[in-house]
């Protein structure tokens, strides 16, 4: 009897209307209250205690309902067809049937975006009801159902419905407040492009996974695409995910899931950015004058400045050597870890924690369904959250996207759409338009709104960090040069490769953008395990082969063709 035992504020509120309603004491044990329902609904005692409970149970419902003027009791939802018949043959005295409004998802793509609904709890309660919202009304308890609340729910209506005294029948009704629908919302997210993204994730790690044994395998991943000229999220998947139309009937199975299919990657899962994080580093030492344009740091392979701790460039173990004298764009075309090594331990930790935070890391995006902050490799946070000691070897480590640094694929995405547009970052978004409910007025329009513009000469080096990764991508000995070297539309790219402590494959990760010379999308993929971001890139095509029409005349969504754009 679950209103007996449950503690939830609502269900506690109604009861103690009731006992109070009928004089009964407060403190009334649930054996006695039992007793005294049976009575008042004069349950015969031959009826089983079983069944007895089942009509005590429904008439309190009825009854509660009526002395604390809530919704009528819904017995029955989503009834057949054959059910109504039945009622409607019967006409059983105070039962009507009526039709409602459902939330119908009608893709199974952005499930991680879109949320759910559902009836409030004691502490919504408490936030909804200065706002009107009865205790059983129904909100968005997760993602944009949640987070545009105040355009999609309606205003409640009223009205009084006499009955006989005798028949239960009703006498007459009487609208006194007209109910009104609530808003439509249009998000910035593209639904072709989600479903490309999410088949297109998917499908790599799946690949990926063809040849791993199952200790190895690539777990999950994300793809973030996002408007360079407006910070919206153009796609935001997140794999494994899950059916969104399903969600009630499969929760048990995806909670238990080990595959967490219910977590966003996208925007809660931290990721050591590896290599895609040079292009920070690299601004950093250009805003310290550590380095030039043209000025060059030899690497021999190898960063030999401290006794106890010299770590290799990636080039020294296919080599031996390093990759000689490079400037700061060749030093990111060829992912030179000795050339990083180097301008982070001259500069310090301090200003690539300071440039990092210009960047958008450390500190939400700003997208509305709310998303991690991450972390930002510092002195500060080793030494008060960690409790350890900051070594010069931590240092080392950060320059090049590793150590604490920890930041989300959303994150990542805005840091290349920062690059892209040449020093401005916009806060994320996924709100588009606000439409009133029969479409033919704009309630709101959401404005590029920017949360940071790098200063002039801030964005002197900036165009520096852009000729290097456009380098990454078409010119000979870049990460990216194999896949698009020849597309149809420049590219600006940086690859990452993060090991992991387990020992399992390295995560890979890409960041990119396009077209280089006027960007408009950036993307950022992220895959567990993936092995290196050479291998993971190729996510990144499929979506800029649907966003810019070329090289495919169409794909396959969900089984159906879909043409491109």
């Amino acid at each position: 009897f679950a209103w007996l035992t449950d503690t939830t504020y609502t269900q506690r509120l109604v009861l103690s209307q009731y006992l109070k309603y009928f004089s009964l004491d407060a403190d009334i044990s649930a054996n006695d209250f039992i007793v005294w329902l049976r009575e008042h609904y004069k349950i015969d005692y031959t009826v089983s205690s079983e069944d007895a409970r089942t009509m005590i149970g429904l008439r309190y419902e009825l009854e509660s309902r009526v002395i604390t003027a809530q919704d009528t009791y819904i017995f029955a939802g989503d009834a057949s067809t054959d059910f109504i018949s039945v009622l409607k043959e019967r006409n059983y005295p105070g039962v009507s049937v009526e039709t409602a409004a459902t939330r119908v998802y009608t893709t199974k793509s952005a499930s991680h975006i879109l949320g759910y609904v559902g009836k409030m709890n004691a502490e919504e309660y408490e936030t909804y009801k200065e706002d009107g919202y009865s205790i059983d009304t129904y909100i968005g308890k997760d993602g944009v159902e949640k987070a545009f609340e105040e355009y999609l729910h309606g205003t409640d209506g009223e009205m009084r419905v006499v009955y006989s005294e005798d028949t239960d029948a009703v006498v007459s009704t009487e609208i006194l407040k007209e109910a009104s629908n609530g808003n439509n919302v249009y998000l910035t997210l593209d639904i072709g492009l989600q479903e490309v993204a999410e088949k297109a994730l998917e499908d790599k790690i799946n690949e990926i996974n063809e040849d791993r044994t199952s200790d190895n395998m690539a777990t999950g991943g994300a793809v973030v695409v996002t408007d360079v000229k407006s910070g919206g999220i153009l796609a935001c998947a997140s794999y494994p995910t899950f059916d969104i139309s399903t969600f009630f009937d499969n929760y048990s199975d995806l909670m238990n899931d080990a595959t967490a299919p219910l977590f966003n990657r996208a925007i809660n899962g931290t990721y050591n950015p590896g290599s895609t994080y040079k292009m920070v580093t690299g601004f950093a030492g250009l805003k310290a004058g550590y380095i030039s344009r043209t000025s060059t740091i030899t690497d021999n392979g190898f960063f030999d400045k401290y006794d106890d701790y010299q770590p290799r460039c990636w080039v020294y173990s296919t080599s031996g050597g390093g990759h000689g004298p490079l400037d700061i764009v060749d030093a990111l075309r060829y992912s030179c870890n000795v050339f990083f090594f180097t301008v982070g331990d001259a500069i310090g930790s301090a200003k690539l924690k300071a440039a990092a935070e210009e960047f958008g890391f450390g500190t939400p995006t700003g997208i509305e369904i709310g998303d991690s902050s991450g972390v930002i490799a510092s002195k500060e946070y080793k030494n008060e959250v960690l409790g350890e000691a900051w070594y010069s070897a931590d240092t080392l480590l950060a320059s090049i996207g590793q150590g604490q640094n920890m930041f989300t694929p959303v994150q990542l995405s805005n840091y290349a759409a920062t690059i892209a547009s040449g020093g401005i970052r916009y806060r994320q978004t996924l709100l588009d338009t606000v439409m009133n409910p029969d479409y033919t007025d704009t309630v709101y329009e959401k404005e590029p709104e920017i949360a940071y513009e790098f200063t002039a000469k801030e964005k002197e080096y900036i165009s520096i960090l852009q000729e290097g990764m456009e380098a990454v991508a078409n010119k000979p000995g870049g990460s990216g040069y194999d896949l698009y070297s020849n597309y149809k539309v420049t590219v600006a790219a940086k690859t990452g490769t993060v090991q992991n402590d387990s020992g399992n494959s390295n995560n890979g990760v890409f960041v990119c953008y396009a077209p280089a010379d006027n960007p408009e999308i950036a993307i950022a993929v992220i895959i567990e395990r993936g092995s290196a971001g050479r291998n993971v890139m190729t996510v990144t095509k499929n979506v800029m082969d649907y966003y810019f029409g070329t090289h495919v005349e169409s794909v396959t969504i969900n089984g159906e063709g879909v043409l491109l754009p």
